[in-house]
């Protein structure tokens, strides 16, 4: 910074202090908002166990079973559903995720169904066509969206408008870390597909008025339960690699305002000296 002056320096000190603040305020909103979203989390999973459970004991108690859900097909389309974020500021929680899905939508004929703003410009800009974008607001989509979804998702695939679909989010394994993860919804497979936490369930329930109309009613439910565990994943994601991004950003700011002081204090020293040595030469 040769030749910067001592004003120009603190001008940018001040600068940088702004931007510190703004990037605190950031990072304590994103640690409420995760905390939220993990208390989210706990809350969704009884009502996703207790249907993976009563899907896998039908599954598992009635060996001639038969659905339209399970029957793999020959795949001409696929659906991707696909979540992402509203906002940037989050380091790679929004490229990670579609990067992957583009990679995995090469060579396919594909649609997807984008929930997140950054989803729909991301498709968007590459032409990529959508079911709906009636969920392009991450944040405004709730648990009775996620139903709705579901039961419109499975109503297609009945229809055979395509014959397979997968979700793809972002999986909150820790503060530090999200992986994104793709998963594959329908057609239901009866060994990896259903909760293995729950296999080892055997009751002798009897379904009224049958299992297979059961079966039936319950998978859309099962589906909206998956939609919105991983609606919930993506949101505690997004907001843990926010809250990792700004106290990053917080710390490079600290440091880069030790440094401009370090360098103002040394103009205004050179400055000093030189006054003194003109006045000593001019005496």
């Amino acid at each position: 910074m040769a030749g910067v002056s001592t004003k120009e320096i603190k001008n940018r000190i001040r600068s940088m202090e702004s931007t510190r603040q703004i990037t605190k305020a950031m990072e304590m909103v994103a640690s409420s908002k995760l905390r939220r979203a993990q208390a989210q989390i706990s809350a969704s999973r009884p009502y996703f166990q207790i249907l993976s459970a009563t899907i896998h004991d039908i599954l598992e108690n009635n060996r001639d079973f038969s659905s339209p859900y399970l029957q793999e097909r020959p795949v001409n389309k696929t659906l991707y559903i696909v979540i992402a974020g509203d906002r940037g500021l989050a380091g790679g929680y929004n490229s990670n995720i579609l990067k992957m899905v583009e990679a995995e939508l090469k060579g396919k004929d594909a649609v997807v169904l984008p929930i997140g703003k950054r989803c729909v410009e991301f498709f968007r800009s590459r032409r990529i066509p959508a079911f709906t974008e009636l969920y392009s607001e991450a944040a405004s989509v709730g648990i009775g969206d996620c139903f709705s979804m579901a039961k419109n998702l499975s109503k297609a695939f009945l229809n055979g408008e395509f014959d397979e679909v997968h979700i793809a989010y972002t999986n909150f394994v820790s503060v530090l870390s999200q992986v994104p993860t793709a998963q594959k919804l329908l057609p239901l497979k009866k060994d990896d597909e259903i909760n293995q936490a729950v296999a080892s369930i055997h009751s002798d329930t009897i379904y009224e008025p049958g299992p297979e109309e059961v079966f039936a009613s319950i998978v859309p439910e099962y589906l909206g339960g998956i939609l919105y565990g991983a609606l919930c994943e993506s949101r505690a994601a997004e907001q843990a690699a926010r809250r990792t991004a700004m106290d990053s950003a917080t710390s490079n700011a600290d440091d880069m305002i030790a440094d401009l002081s370090l360098k103002f204090n040394r103009a205004r020293q050179a400055a000093i000296t030189q006054e003194i040595t003109e006045i000593v030469a001019g005496s």
